[in-house]
Order: structure tokens, then C-alpha cells, then sequence
């Protein structure tokens, strides 16, 4: 009968009196407690906050988009919008134009501005940006032989524009086209019928206009700047991506959501698991502890040990009695952490106790737990406690039953 578990529970929490040992026992169990706590708190934090930014980018940035590779435009084909339409997992692909213009009004203060031409069906189907529209109407449409543009409000107001205003784009197009035929630069004039405002994360806010009027401007007559596409769930793009990539080849650039804003995801990323390996120290300095404990209970038992060995538990036994010493530390450490850490979780997503000190999109800390972080959070914990274990239980196998019980 295997009595290996009755022994160590007995030598890690003996009642007959409290001792230096069962002190830095419980310490021991105290740190490993508040480290697990910390890190499922702490991650599940940077995951909301991940999420929150996602979501934020997401209201704009496509799940998957179309370009052209090394060229800026290319042409908008029938055979390619019925091969996007093929994949069950596409919803909306929707074409745009984009590029860079000069905005003028009368006021003479001029703006470089981000100018995006869209096929206004498709769009409003992928962004639900009418309901960001400030002031005035999301119309980019001909109305008495002039275009609509809507612009950010934040330009509106730095340009203290109205709706009904007119303003001017000129396009690096034409400037180069009046700088070679020594003719006056061609603009093009707009009605200004709304202003939006969507919170800006990575890119500066854009102009809108419709696609035609894009084209015209930017003198491009049946190209586009690439297409964006909507998916039944952003969690496919990298399956949609790899799809795309094998049927279009390598004329066009397959981007997922993720591509589009590498740079911020990536140091969001960076950050939670900096933040995972500064918090585990405090796992590490708990397992430092389990090894001073561990190493008292193997001196202060040394007699009980030889006894044990002269009665015929072999190496591993004793070896075994102290590893689960270390695996009890563990559980019951990452136990009582996860239920703290996991229960604080709870309540942040019920009743949002954390606020935040300055304006944001929320006003409380976001919190998202998940499933793979808790995995690695309490198996590394337990391993640690587990490893911890091993030095013990080394050196209390490596006794001499014959010199412990004559020297005691």
C-alpha cells in the first residue's frame, strides 16, 4: 500500500505545534496564492484591454483586405469579385480608392488629407459609420451636378467648416500634370454633407467621396486601391488569408485585420507576456522558499527518514514523499489563486470596481479571461513547484539509515 501521500501531508502540516518550518510553509503557499492571482488578473486586464482596442480598429479596419502587390492600383475585374464570392466565408467585399489630396475652402487654409473613394452599397454594409455621422448626412452621392464629401469632425472644426460648405481637392495627379503641361491646376469641388468622428488609434482620419468621383480625381479610370472584406467571423482571416493567397497568386497582397495594425497588436502582445515573466518572479520567489522548507523538514526529519529506508521504502519513495510535498504546495496555492483570481475577474466584469483615472472609450479596467493563458498560468506555477521539490528529495534519498538513526 502506497502511503507516501499520508506522510508528506503529515510532515507539511503537522498540528502538534507551529514551527519555523510550517511558517515558511505557509508563506510558501501564500506566495504561490497571490503570484497566480496576479497573473490571471493581470492578463485577463491586458486581454480586455486587446479586445477593446480590436474592437475599436475593427468598426473601420476590414477583416481581410485586397491589394495590388507593387503596384498602388489595379483593375476591378468581374473573374475576381466571383472568385471572392465563391468563399462561403466571405459576406461583403467591398472595392475603395484611396489616396492623398490637397483639401482647400475659401478660408485659404489648406489640408493634406487621406482621401478614400467608396462604392457606397458595399461600405455601409462593412462599417456601420452612419452611426458616428456628427453633423449632417452620410452622402457622398451627385446632387446638382456636385459630389459629396464627409470629412472628420475634428477637421471640420480646425477648418470651421459647415454642412452645405464647398471645398476643393487637388491630387498629386494633377499637380504633376499642371507642373509638366504649364496649366492651372485642375481641382475638383465638393459639397460637404456630414462630418463623423470615429476614435483614431494607428491611422489620421480620412475624407470620404464617392468612388467615381476618386477615380476622377486621382486620374485613374477603372482602377482601385484595393478591396476590403467582411467575414462571417474575424477569427477565419488567416484560413480566408491562406485561401486567397493559393487562388490570386502573387499579383495581389492578402491582408488579415492583424497585418493591417502589426506594429500596435504586436507591442500589445509584447507587453502582456512582459508583463506574464516580471509577475512570475513572485511564483519564483515563493518556489525559493519551498526549497528552504522542503530542506528543513529533510534535516529536521532525518531520523523518521532512516527509519523508513531500514523498513524498505527504496530511493524513489522517499524521493516521492518530498516531490508531492511540493505538488500539495502547488495545488493548493494555484487552487486558492485561481479562485481569487478568477472570482476578482468576475466582479470587474459585473460591477467594473476598477475605474479608470482619465477619459477613454470606458471607465472601467476591461477584463477577458481565457482558457489558454489560465493553462499556462497554473502549470507554470505547478512546475515550478514541482522542480522545486527536487533538490529536497535528492538529498533525503541520499540518507544513511544506519548513520541518521545512530546520530540522532
Amino acid at each position: 500500500m502506497d502511503n507516501t501521500g499520508f506522510i508528506a501531508r503529515r510532515y507539511l502540516f503537522s498540528r502538534k505545534h507551529i514551527s519555523l518550518i510550517s511558517t515558511l510553509t505557509y508563506i510558501s503557499i501564500i506566495g504561490v496564492t497571490i503570484g497566480t492571482a496576479l497573473l490571471i488578473v493581470v492578463m485577463s486586464i491586458l486581454n480586455g484591454f486587446f479586445d477593446v482596442v480590436k474592437n475599436m480598429l475593427l468598426s473601420y479596419d476590414p477583416d481581410v483586405r485586397i491589394e495590388a502587390s507593387g503596384t498602388p492600383t489595379f483593375s476591378q475585374n468581374e473573374a475576381l469579385m466571383n472568385e471572392l464570392a465563391s468563399i462561403p466565408e466571405i459576406v461583403i467585399a467591398s472595392p475603395y480608392m484611396e489616396g492623398k489630396a490637397i483639401l482647400a475652402n475659401d478660408s485659404k487654409k489648406n489640408e493634406v488629407v487621406d482621401v478614400r473613394g467608396i462604392d457606397t452599397e458595399s461600405f455601409f454594409k462593412l462599417v456601420d459609420i452612419e452611426e458616428s455621422v456628427t453633423s449632417g448626412v452620410f452622402d457622398v452621392s451627385v446632387r446638382n451636378r456636385q459630389p459629396g464629401i464627409i470629412i472628420h469632425e475634428q477637421m471640420r472644426s480646425d477648418m470651421r467648416l459647415r454642412v452645405g460648405d464647398e471645398v476643393a481637392l487637388l491630387s498629386p495627379a494633377g499637380m504633376k500634370r499642371a507642373l509638366t503641361q504649364i496649366t492651372v491646376p485642375r481641382t475638383y469641388r465638393f459639397e460637404v454633407r456630414g462630418a463623423y468622428f470615429l476614435q483614431q488609434i494607428a491611422d489620421a482620419p480620412k475624407v470620404f467621396v464617392d468612388i467615381e468621383a476618386a477615380r476622377r480625381l486621382f486620374d485613374v479610370r477603372r482602377g482601385i486601391s484595393g478591396i476590403d472584406i467582411k467575414l462571417t467571423r474575424n477569427e477565419d482571416a488567416a484560413r480566408v488569408k491562406e485561401i486567397l493567397e493559393s487562388r490570386l497568386g502573387d499579383e495581389y497582397k492578402i491582408s488579415t485585420w492583424y497585418d493591417l495594425q502589426k506594429p500596435l497588436y504586436d507591442v500589445m502582445y509584447l507587453e502582456k507576456w512582459g508583463a506574464f515573466v516580471i509577475l512570475m518572479i513572485i511564483v519564483i520567489v515563493a518556489v525559493l522558499n519551498i526549497i528552504g522548507s522542503l530542506t528543513m523538514i529533510v534535516i529536521q526529519k532525518r531520523r523518521d527518514i532512516g527509519i523508513l529506508i531500514s523498513m524498505g521504502y527504496s530511493k524513489s519513495s522517499i524521493k516521492t514523499i518530498f516531490r508531492k510535498q511540493g505538488l500539495y504546495i502547488g495545488l493548493i496555492g494555484c487552487g486558492i489563486g485561481g479562485v481569487l483570481g478568477f472570482g476578482f475577474c468576475w466582479i470587474q466584469q459585473q460591477f467594473g470596481i476598477l475605474k479608470l483615472s482619465s477619459a477613454f472609450v470606458i471607465n472601467a479596467y476591461p477584463v477577458d479571461v481565457q482558457l489558454l493563458d489560465i493553462v499556462i498560468i497554473l502549470t507554470g506555477s505547478l512546475l515550478l513547484c514541482l522542480a522545486a521539490s527536487w533538490f529536497p528529495s535528492k538529498r533525503a534519498s541520499e540518507i544513511q539509515p544506519a548513520e541518521a538513526v545512530r546520530f540522532e
